[in-house]
Order: C-alpha cells, then structure tokens, then sequence
C-alpha cells in the first residue's frame, strides 16, 4: 500500500470518528436540553412527632420572586382564603386529635387553607375535603377556622416555609412567607 493511500484511510478515519463524536456530543445536548424543568412551586413535606401524634404536611413551595405576594396577587387579596402553598391543596394529616384553645381537629388528614386579612386577624382553615387543586375551595367543606398570630418576619422568606416543631404545652403550626409569620399553637389530647 502506498503512503498516500495509507494518509488516505488514516484522514477519512479521523474525519469519520470526528463525525461520530460531534453526533454523540450534540445527542447528549439535545438530551440535557430535553430533560424537564424544575417546578417553579416544587411540593413539599414535613413528618414530625409532637407528644405521641404522628403529624405529616404536604404542601407546594412558592417563591417570592419579586412579587407583591399578601394583597398583590390575584387569589391572595385582603379578605381572601388563599390556598396556603401553590398547586395542589396542602394536606395536614395528624394521629391524634389537636386542640387550637376551644377549637379540636379530629384525628385524620384535612386540607388547609389561610382567610387573610390585613389586619393581621388571619384564620387557619382546616378543610375536609381532599385530594382537589389547591384553588378547588368549597367553604361548605370546612370544619374549623382557628385564629393565627401574624406578625413580622425580621428578614425576607423567599420561599413559603410551613413548619410544625414544639412550643408551649404541645406545638405550633407556623407559615412563614414574604415579611409575615402566621402562627397557630396546639396541644395534643
């Protein structure tokens, strides 16, 4: 064979494997580029045990995102229930009843929402209806409203945190949001 055949074969295999490999490197582009985009409002959830009950919440995570959140956004208006999270409603789920002062939640899962006022006399919703979209809100479905104490966050939440930890005689279910706290404590019976 001779050399400039030789310097032939060896250029169209250089040419040939340099075909393959941008093929490769654009097919794994096109993948990343293909793969799914996290959600703007990813779901959520909390597990934790408050003198012998068993308390679980799911929920969606909005983000601030430079918006005007309380009496800026269209389903978060002064005197509105608003969904408390994104998406789908948020489920609270407890293994023994909670008393919020007077007012028990039975032992079960329930859905929760939040009635806003800009008054800061806002009202933990506990709804019985499940399983719905969090804007799926039917009053009729509501087995209790609790009282919250809002106050002022020192810094900015960026993304709605909802937590249930220990306080006092039992616990509290806190939502933290923008500049607000909202806060709803309980005991376990």
């Amino acid at each position: 064979m001779s050399l400039t055949r030789t310097l032939r074969r060896g250029a169209y295999a250089v040419a040939t494997l340099s075909l393959f490999a941008a093929s490769a490197s654009a097919q794994g582009a096109m993948k990343m580029d293909a793969q799914p985009k996290a959600p703007v409002s990813p779901r959520d959830s909390l597990a934790t045990t408050i003198d012998g009950s068993n308390i679980t919440v799911n929920y969606g995570r909005p983000s601030k995102r430079g918006r005007v959140l309380f009496n800026g956004l269209g389903d978060m208006k002064w005197g509105m229930v608003w969904r408390t999270g994104a998406n789908e409603a948020t489920h609270f789920t407890t293994s023994k009843p909670l008393a919020f002062g007077e007012i028990t939640v039975p032992a079960g899962t329930v859905t929760l929402f939040t009635k806003l006022e800009e008054n800061g006399k806002w009202e933990l919703v506990v709804n019985k209806q499940t399983k719905q979209g969090g804007m799926a809100y039917d009053a009729k479905q509501d087995l209790v409203r609790i009282p919250m104490t809002v106050t002022s966050n020192n810094a900015v939440v960026e993304k709605m945190e909802i937590m249930v930890k220990p306080a006092g005689k039992g616990g509290e279910i806190v939502i933290a949001w923008d500049n607000y706290k909202a806060v709803a404590a309980f005991t376990v019976k």
